[in-house]
């Protein structure tokens, strides 16, 4: 069992994504003690933005690539080969201004890649790669943005992962979020930790079964 971790949380000691998917991979190692870990820390590394040089060597066939196409390319089939290589994704991170942290979503930019982590089919349809990956997205917000609350319709993270990651073939990803941890008593908070360990713990019986 190989698992991908990401962390994109700008904090470090303090951050409580980063303490949530250290638990869930803590409680994957208790029962696969050989499990391999590849991992990824955007905030400390942020993968390089898109640049005119990666669009054009998208649009280039191999053979044809200049070096620079091709060291432009390096990071982003790097990355993929990665993310192929794994049976499990594990990203976790705060929402930043109602949205992903933009390390991740650089990540994300490298991540999608037209015949790596999806095919372009003759019909025009596309097929993702990433089908019989189990994904894990475990975020944190300081708001409550669940529904019925005031701010239930800001939450543009949710769709954009949803959105990018089905499009590479996983429709059906897990999301834990917690919410809201800012301005609540730290009672409040320890109970809203302790409950996302709950569901983690859960979630790790549930995706272990089988193996």
């Amino acid at each position: 069992m190989r698992v991908l971790q990401i962390d994109a949380s700008a904090r470090r000691a303090h951050s409580s994504s980063r303490m949530l998917s250290a638990y869930f991979i803590a409680r994957l190692r208790h029962s696969l003690p050989d499990l391999a870990l590849d991992y990824i820390d955007t905030a400390a590394d942020c993968p390089p933005p898109l640049n005119a040089t990666f669009i054009e060597a998208l649009y280039t066939t191999a053979a044809e690539r200049s070096p620079a196409m091709k060291q432009a390319l390096s990071y982003s089939d790097n990355l993929c080969a990665r993310a192929l290589m794994a049976d499990m994704l594990v990203c976790a991170m705060p929402m930043y201004n109602f949205c992903m942290p933009a390390s991740f979503k650089a990540l994300l930019d490298q991540l999608v890649r037209v015949n790596l982590t999806y095919t372009l089919n003759a019909d025009g349809s596309t097929s993702g790669k990433l089908a019989q990956h189990k994904i894990l997205f475990i975020t944190t917000r300081g708001a409550d943005l669940r529904p019925g609350s005031p701010w239930h319709n800001m939450d543009a993270l949710r769709p954009a992962l949803q959105a990018a990651f089905a499009f590479m073939g996983a429709d059906d990803p897990v999301f834990v979020d917690v919410q809201p941890l800012e301005n609540i008593d730290s009672l409040a908070k320890t109970q809203l930790l302790a409950q996302a360990r709950h569901t983690l713990d859960a979630l790790a019986s549930r995706w272990l079964t089988g193996i």
